[in-house]
């Protein structure tokens, strides 16, 4: 039985999770939740134990000094709450962590005691995967559940993925045997720039989560990092002719397999989205709200690298065959 001393009872919670790893290209996905811990100033309530789910030797602890004393901080999973006033106050779960190495059902066995006791009506896994999409267009956000009913109601995909799943894909079937609703948001990461920082991708998750669950999240300087990282894969990008000439080919199969949603829907959930803000604009962060399509990068100019494959050049795109098996991932 997990018991929460010094938690306070929560105002319609929503647990937020995300995990580095395997299901986290770019970082997009756990620099999502440590974001909206950071702005809301997340009070952390309680960790796994470490040595319950992970192998050292993979994820290994680090040493440090803190006021001339030596310490150790090992890799685990936290949990903390943010609590969200304003007119219609909502409270979040927030996870962050690692992909466990080991014993992924107690894992998530372990999680769901906990939104069970803090009353969590709804869980939001976020993830990012690396795909043949270019980084000059809105990145690709998919949101998808195992619950035909929740799909109808909040406009997701039921998902139908087959094959290797990770951490994401795990927790969310066990929410769905748990009765749990459960949602994942998948953003789709250029695979010739998937290193870490992706802030576009966060940036792109984070407006999805705002509107899956109508919670203004304060954006801080993160659209401006955006703006600034597709200015500088754009300057490396131009550089290198067959890289530029990479580009424009995934342009050109971007725009004309959306074409048809460009002029429709896609625009009428972006105006939605901007009038709600527009509403909204005396709380929240200065900034204001940015669409998918800003730039990213923080510290440093972003770099072009090639994907797990090994190729010294991005690979010429191949003809359409279908979606890409991972983008319909949990």
């Amino acid at each position: 039985m997990i018991e929460l001393e010094g938690v306070p009872e929560l105002v319609d919670p929503v647990m937020v999770a995300a995990f580095e790893g395997w299901n986290d290209a770019g970082d997009a996905a756990s620099t999502a939740v440590a974001h909206l811990d950071r702005e809301w100033k997340g009070e952390v309530f309680a960790a796994l134990d470490a040595e319950d789910y992970y192998d050292f030797q993979v994820n290994r602890p680090t040493v440090f000094m803190e006021d001339g004393v030596r310490k150790v901080t090992w890799p685990t999973t936290r949990l903390s709450v943010v609590r969200i006033g304003g007119d219609k106050p909502r409270d979040l779960v927030l996870v962050r962590g690692i992909e466990p190495s080991m014993r992924w059902r107690s894992f998530c066995n372990e999680l769901l005691g906990f939104a069970h006791e803090l009353g969590v009506e709804l869980v939001v896994v976020l993830g990012a995967l690396l795909g043949d999409t270019p980084h000059t267009r809105p990145v690709p956000i998919s949101g998808t559940t195992s619950d035909a009913d929740l799909a109808r109601r909040m406009d997701l995909e039921e998902t139908k993925y087959e094959g290797p799943t990770g951490i994401v894909g795990i927790l969310q079937e066990a929410c769905a045997h748990a009765g749990v609703p459960a949602v994942s948001l998948w953003a789709a990461v250029p695979h010739y720039v998937s290193q870490p920082p992706n802030p576009k991708a966060t940036l792109a998750l984070l407006n999805r989560l705002e509107d899956l669950i109508g919670v203004r999240v304060p954006l801080g300087e993160l659209a401006e990092d955006a703006r600034a990282w597709q200015t500088g894969v754009d300057q490396l990008a131009a550089e290198d002719s067959e890289v530029a000439e990479y580009v424009q080919s995934l342009e050109e199969a971007r725009d004309t397999a959306e074409l048809p949603e460009a002029s429709g829907e896609a625009i009428a959930r972006e105006f939605e989205r901007y009038l709600r803000r527009r509403d909204g604009s005396g709380t929240g962060s200065p900034g204001g709200h940015a669409t998918a399509d800003g730039g990213d990068g923080p510290s440093g100019a972003p770099y072009l690298r090639d994907n797990p494959s090994g190729r010294t050049r991005p690979p010429r795109p191949p003809k359409a065959t279908g979606d890409d098996e991972e983008s319909s991932e949990d």
